[in-house]
């Protein structure tokens, strides 16, 4: 493990190779990015604009941005079948809403998913596609075919573009403990799962994470929520050396783990890119978010875990091959990210990833990384193994397990 040189003549040269590799980004993929975008309405906004204006039982609904206390308390004051005429009626709206009970969240987006799933059958056949569009129409519509199985728990979906998305995995009202994975770039729906290399996808990493933690403690309560419900950096483009992307993340990050049900603690899992959203939603995350663990981390745009102005528990963990290394450590202009997680200096518990390979490796099975995030989201903390034999991510607890 390297750790965080702070000299001025290796600070100069970082600046000088991150300033060479912003201008190669802007060149080819970053302006035209941004200026090719453009705002289209959206499948969700619409649904949304329904139900603003909508009733039930000559009830107007209530606003559905606001707080998820009062929109869990409008949907506790209805009966079921109230409740399966909203779903049905605006299943994008209720299908995304913080505050709506996760069992109803569920059947909605299932619904929503069965009416994107038919959209693009039609797509499919549409002659004014190219032969591109039609196969990518066809990908997505086996997508949303897979994610409708018996058993598939989708906690939020909204069709848009490349898509975003999250699933949970275990009971969410009952959870005792809940982990939250927050993936990188290049996550959409149609990467959302993957059958290749199937932990480096946020579902096969919430599975290896769940599973790992019920072997940990088979009689812990708990729920991993696999969440792609943020629109992340598409490849390493101007938009994954910023923090646009992570600011919008960020909020919704946020709406999320204050809508979740109970009072359980929860676990943030950041990996890559996902660790710069961690870190620019860490000073507004609600106090029930106990942990948060970085891995593969091009920084979390703060120079130390102090800065990140959070009450949680600050992990960090790399392995030795991981190309995320020789990203220049720093932010200029608004470009990079800020210091290393896993240096001295930051201040953050580094964790052991022996077994890991590569930048994607960090979830798989039988590696120390995962086994330490399991460790965590079952909060047996004296059990996790540190990166260095001084033990000193372990400092500070007593006793075996807090679950």
């Amino acid at each position: 493990m390297t750790s965080f040189d702070s000299s001025p003549q290796l600070n100069v040269w970082r600046a000088l190779l991150a300033l060479a590799v912003v201008f190669v980004m802007l060149a080819t993929t970053g302006w035209t990015a941004v200026r090719n975008h453009r705002h289209a309405a959206s499948p969700l906004e619409a649904t949304l604009s329904a139900w603003e204006r909508g009733h039930i039982n000559g009830r107007a609904l209530p606003d559905p941005d606001g707080p998820a206390g009062r929109l869990a308390h409008f949907f506790a004051s209805l009966d079921a079948q109230d409740r399966a005429r909203l779903a049905a009626r605006y299943p994008l709206a209720v299908g995304n809403m913080n505050g709506a009970p996760v069992e109803l969240r569920y059947r909605a987006n299932h619904i929503a998913l069965g009416k994107a799933r038919k959209i693009e059958q039609r797509r499919m056949h549409d002659k004014r596609l190219s032969p591109l569009g039609q196969q990518e129409a066809e990908r997505r519509m086996k997508r949303f075919g897979v994610m409708m199985r018996p058993g598939r728990q989708v906690l939020s979906f909204d069709p848009m573009g490349s898509g975003r998305i999250a699933e949970v995995f275990g009971d969410l009202d009952k959870a005792s403990r809940v982990s939250v994975v927050v993936p990188g770039v290049d996550t959409n729906l149609l990467t959302f799962e993957r059958t290749f290399r199937k932990y480096s996808a946020p579902v096969g990493m919430a599975k290896a994470l769940y599973g790992a933690e019920r072997a940990a403690s088979p009689r812990a309560r708990t729920a991993v929520i696999a969440w792609a419900d943020y629109t992340a950096p598409v490849g390493l483009g101007v938009d994954a050396a910023t923090s646009m992307r992570a600011e919008d993340g960020a909020v919704r990050l946020n709406s999320l783990v204050r809508g979740l049900p109970g009072h359980s603690p929860i676990a943030l899992y950041c990996h890559s890119y996902g660790s710069v959203v961690c870190g620019v939603a860490a000073r507004d995350l609600p106090s029930r978010v106990s942990d948060i663990a970085v891995a593969g981390s091009p920084g979390m745009r703060a120079d130390s875990a102090s800065q990140l102005g959070t009450g949680a528990r600050v992990w960090a963990t790399r392995d030795g091959d991981d190309w995320i290394a020789d990203v220049p450590n720093m932010e200029l202009g608004g470009l990079g990210h800020g210091a290393d997680p896993v240096s001295r200096d930051f201040g953050a518990r580094v964790l052991s990833a022996k077994g890991a390979v590569g930048h994607t490796g960090y979830f798989e099975p039988g590696t120390e990384s995962l086994s330490n995030f399991a460790d965590i989201g079952i909060g047996s903390y004296r059990s996790v193994r540190c990166a260095n034999e001084d033990d000193a991510c372990r400092e500070g607890f007593s006793g075996t397990t807090a679950a």
